[in-house]
């Protein structure tokens, strides 16, 4: 009986060989869903092929230009400043240099009006919206785009942020060249909390709303702007200066 009974248990299934229970189903895998900035594949295609074949075009004006700034004053002939860029990530803007100084940290002062660290070639880059071109190279390299809320420096975007909660909303898109705010207006020295509060409404209203023709839309506005020619005749003056 003895022997019967181990034989038995000696070919019994042990507990040890049973696979576990994950084993026999394994979890499936989470899919995270990954963030997009508006306007998605068809904003970004746009932005490359235009924003590459300005860059080849332009290559003659933007050597003149650097060349000429190295001439006029001792420095490099671009600017670059950390920025904040789409959900929030820094990156680093080309801009051509207009100024004697290249502020960069935790505290930057705003360019103003007749500002003593223009230079006299920096006046003019900056009258013709000639020293923001540089940034179709960050527009190629996918941290810009051609249309969408202007980018701020890292210490600027912190104190914006809470003069006006809805800031946060306008990250949801790569900053641009130009944007629903500069063509409506609201460019140059943030002097003050209400002039914060009209720009983000704008840029949130962009954000909100989003479309391709609103991104050409915004484009003519802004070359117009540039030329000095009034868009719309009935609508109220705005200031064509730095629209870009």
């Amino acid at each position: 009986m003895l022997a019967r009974s181990d034989e038995k248990t000696a070919h019994a299934p042990q507990a040890d060989s049973v696979p576990p229970l994950h084993a026999l189903h394994p979890p499936r895998r989470m899919r995270v869903r990954r963030l997009r900035p508006v306007g998605g594949a068809l904003k970004r295609l746009f932005d490359l092929v235009i924003g590459s074949t300005a860059l080849v075009l332009l290559s003659p004006l933007l050597l003149v230009v650097a060349v000429a700034i190295v001439c006029e004053s001792p420095g490099p002939a671009l600017f670059l400043q950390r920025r904040g860029g789409v959900f929030g990530r820094p990156f680093l803007i080309y801009k051509f240099r207009t100024m004697r100084t290249a502020d960069d940290g935790r505290v930057v002062r705003q360019a103003q009006r007749d500002d003593p660290r223009v230079t006299r070639l920096g006046a003019l880059l900056r009258e013709l919206c000639i020293d923001e071109l540089p940034q179709l190279i960050n527009v190629v390299r996918g941290e810009m785009s051609l249309v969408g809320p202007r980018p701020h420096a890292v210490a600027h975007d912190e104190m914006f942020g809470r003069i006006d909660p809805r800031y946060a909303l306008r990250r949801r898109a790569r900053p641009g060249i130009t944007g629903l705010a500069q063509v409506s207006g609201c460019r140059g020295l943030a002097a003050d909390a209400a002039s914060v509060r009209a720009r983000t409404g704008h840029d949130v209203h962009y954000v909100e709303n989003w479309s391709f023709w609103l991104d050409l839309l915004i484009l003519l506005r802004t070359v117009l702007l540039v030329l000095r020619i009034r868009p719309d005749r009935h609508s109220a003056p705005v200031a064509w200066r730095r629209a870009c």
